[in-house]
């Protein structure tokens, strides 16, 4: 089946090309906030205000989304969501208000809450039927494309406007979506992963194919099952959103870090996990996806505590490695093992969790370090990757 075997090839760097743009057009629009904030004339409260409106349309977004591709298909999904994500991220400049903004960031995060389930969901057709566990692989191209989305914003955020660069944003959008599109559309999926059953994940394709007409719905256990990898994500989510908002300030304001070097924390921690997913696959084929999991929570729980209680600034800086390192390829597997319990739907549960995670990290340490201090608020991070470690081991015979 060598044919077969390269319209798969293509359908994966088509799908490749898709998480590096998102990464990619979400990175950049993040740089310009602070001059579309000026641009506005928006307050710090009513900018976080108008940016819910990515959080509000992305969660929305996220649970319809696995009824439209049930519906249209995972890859017409996708290829409708990069268009609407290209287009939708040059609309932010053009805005002079923070209701304006907010409504057109509520358009922006539909779009991204909508590709995120629908390729996600792509990918896990495509991992059954390459039958390897290339899951990370995916989720270390939207990392990389936002490392190069971040870096272009930050080179040329001196030299062009929101609106110009926001508008490059869109002209690439469009083009990489031009150019990948053809491989999704070509290739209709030989079986949907709802067809498949929690604990035999190799039927054989004939009968993904005779269910294809009517799907079953998932029963209880496999909704709990979905849930419990939707917990997973939150807990790796989580420490992602934590050390994005509140790292930084815990390198300059607990251990004396220069502005420049207190950066480079997220950077460390990014940097770990955009490595530790591009060799993901190798791992989980070696180690399977318990193992995986399990020794990922215990390796970011330990990276963790570190990076929030050591007294210097190196030690936290390994730890905040460690802890990328750790977390890398959790969110992956969780999505792919929800995805192969009960297909888009399972992909669309798992996603909304794990933006939850995201969502609700930021906020809850601020509170907990109001309460207790900034350090013990970041132990939480190492709490909730210790929890995912457990119940990775208590799903084992699902990741099996």
């Amino acid at each position: 089946m060598p044919g077969h075997h390269s319209d798969l090839t293509r359908l994966r760097a088509a799908l490749t090309a898709f998480f590096a743009l998102d990464g990619f057009i979400f990175a950049g629009w993040v740089v310009r906030i602070p001059a579309i904030k000026e641009q506005t004339g928006a307050s710090a409260s009513t900018l976080g205000l108008a940016l819910l409106g990515v959080s509000a349309g992305a969660v929305v977004t996220m649970i319809l989304t696995g009824r439209l591709c049930r519906r249209f298909g995972n890859h017409q999904v996708t290829v409708a969501c990069a268009v609407l994500l290209s287009l939708s991220v040059a609309l932010p400049p053009l805005t002079h208000s923070a209701l304006a903004l907010g409504a057109v960031l509520l358009v922006f995060g539909a779009a991204y809450g909508g590709i995120s389930v629908a390729f996600n969901s792509a990918a896990v057709e495509l991992v059954a039927a390459l039958r390897r566990p290339i899951m990370p692989s995916f989720h270390a191209a939207f990392s990389l494309g936002g490392m190069i989305g971040a870096g272009l914003g930050a080179l040329v955020a001196g030299a062009f406007s929101p609106t110009r660069h926001l508008l490059g944003l869109t002209l690439i959008g469009l083009l990489v979506t031009a150019l990948a599109a053809p491989a999704l559309l070509r290739h209709r999926p030989s079986r949907p992963p709802a067809a498949r059953q929690p604990f035999q994940p190799s039927e054989p394709s004939t009968r993904g194919r005779s269910a294809a007409s009517a799907p079953p719905r998932p029963d209880r256990r496999t909704r709990a099952l979905v849930a419990v990898f939707g917990l997973i994500a939150l807990c790796t989510a989580y420490g992602e959103g934590a050390l994005a908002d509140w790292g930084a300030l815990h390198l300059e304001q607990d251990l004396h870090a220069s502005p420049g070097l207190a950066a480079i924390g997220y950077s460390c921690f990014a940097l770990a996990m955009t490595l530790g997913r591009l060799s993901g696959t190798v791992l989980l084929e070696r180690l399977g996806r318990t193992t995986t999991v399990v020794a990922g929570g215990t390796t970011a729980a330990a990276g963790m505590l570190l990076g929030s209680l050591a007294p210097s600034l190196w030690a936290a800086l390994l730890g905040f490695a460690v802890a990328g390192l750790g977390l890398a390829n959790l969110f992956p597997v969780a999505v792919e093992r929800a995805g192969a319990l009960a297909g888009p739907s399972g992909v669309a549960v798992a996603s909304t969790l794990g933006y939850g995670g995201m969502l609700l990290g930021p906020p809850v340490i601020g509170f907990m370090a109001d309460w207790f201090s900034l350090p013990a608020a970041l132990t939480s991070v190492a709490a909730l990757a210790a929890a995912a470690a457990l119940l990775g081991f208590a799903t084992r015979r699902v990741t099996a």
